[in-house]
């Protein structure tokens, strides 16, 4: 049975594109990876992939085991790396399919050293989220393992002016010194953007590639995501009538509603409550009232004519909607429900 959408999820892969090869770029002759963890950031991982891997890209980065047998086949040439290393639960996967782990714990290492086979590590530089202690990698515990790559993550990279960024470095170059491995990775998106000091052998743009965050010169990236949902309704109401639950948003003057089928359960965050928008024809047409689980209310009145059924674009600038929701750049990609119809363009 042929279904109509209520609301769409638009994917510029042409956009993704453009900011893969701007981080590429800028990242000079160290190797450009990419990000895929959480389905492409919410986005598609094996879109993601096949869009990029015709253009250079041959390292990339998911989270879990099950993120790895998402993308099979994988492209010729293409290695995948777990950020999350392997626990006891993990190795049957581990060792079948076709990605190394990124052991960050001393247990992990100890269970993958006997296998033989080439793995990642990570060391905490200062960010003590995953990752092993300076003092123990450097304690003789990596003795003997194939480190492919020699990973750290920064703590505070969108802020070029951080002290602890330069700290990472230095402690990180440090560790690159006497720790053996093929290569060496610290810098993530904002990370590429503060030079060729922190590019070491390789770089991980995540958010970066779709459209968060500023690219490396401090430009603004390409949009890769839009949202557009169904108009279920038109409706007039008087000055003075209430939308929504809670009656927090009252009409100053008679105006015209557009009720979409989109809320929080598409991932359209309840914090747009009365600060999201929608674009009609250039005008910017504000949230009227509290967005709910399925359903969203817009000011239509100053808009051009439109009609139930109509399509209505919803403004997803990543930045300004981050600002206006009070969630990050992350959560509002990686929150988008699965209810979409995705359209790749």
């Amino acid at each position: 049975m042929d279904i109509p959408p209520h609301a769409w999820l638009t994917i510029d892969r042409a956009a993704l594109a453009a900011n893969w090869q701007r981080f590429a770029a800028a990242a000079g002759p160290a190797a450009c990876g990419a990000a895929i963890k959480a389905d492409g950031y919410g986005l598609g991982a094996r879109a993601t992939l096949d869009t990029l891997v015709p253009l250079g890209l041959r390292e990339v980065f998911v989270a879990h085991w099950a993120e790895v047998a998402a993308l099979l086949p994988l492209p010729e040439g293409v290695r995948v790396a777990v950020l999350h290393g392997v626990g006891p639960a993990d190795m049957a996967a581990a060792l079948a399919l076709p990605a190394v782990p990124v052991l960050v714990t001393a247990a992990q290492v100890a269970a993958w050293a006997p296998t033989g086979r080439p793995c990642d590590v990570m060391v905490d530089t200062g960010l003590n989220r995953l990752g092993l202690s300076p003092e123990a990698a450097v304690s003789g515990l990596l003795d003997g393992l194939a480190i492919d790559t020699l990973h750290s993550h920064l703590t505070c990279s969108e802020d070029a002016a951080s002290l602890h960024n330069a700290r990472q470095r230095a402690a990180f170059a440090d560790l690159a010194a006497r720790i053996p491995a093929r290569r060496y990775a610290l810098a993530n998106s904002a990370g590429i953007g503060l030079g060729a000091d922190y590019h070491f052998d390789l770089v991980r743009p995540g958010i970066g590639l779709y459209g968060g965050g500023r690219a490396p010169d401090g430009g603004r990236l390409a949009a890769v995501a839009g949202i557009a949902a169904r108009i279920l309704q038109l409706r007039d109401i008087p000055a003075g009538a209430s939308v929504g639950y809670g009656a927090t948003w009252t009409a100053a003057r008679p105006s015209r509603l557009a009720v979409v089928a989109l809320g929080y359960a598409d991932g359209y965050a309840r914090s747009l409550s009365n600060t999201g928008a929608a674009i009609v024809g250039g005008v910017r047409c504000p949230v009227a009232g509290r967005v709910s689980m399925d359903l969203t209310a817009f000011d239509v009145t100053d808009a051009p004519p439109l009609a139930e059924g109509d399509t209505l674009a919803i403004d997803f600038d990543l930045a300004a909607t981050a600002a206006a929701s009070g969630r990050s750049e992350y959560e509002l990609l990686t929150g988008l429900g699965s209810r979409y119809s995705r359209v790749s363009r």
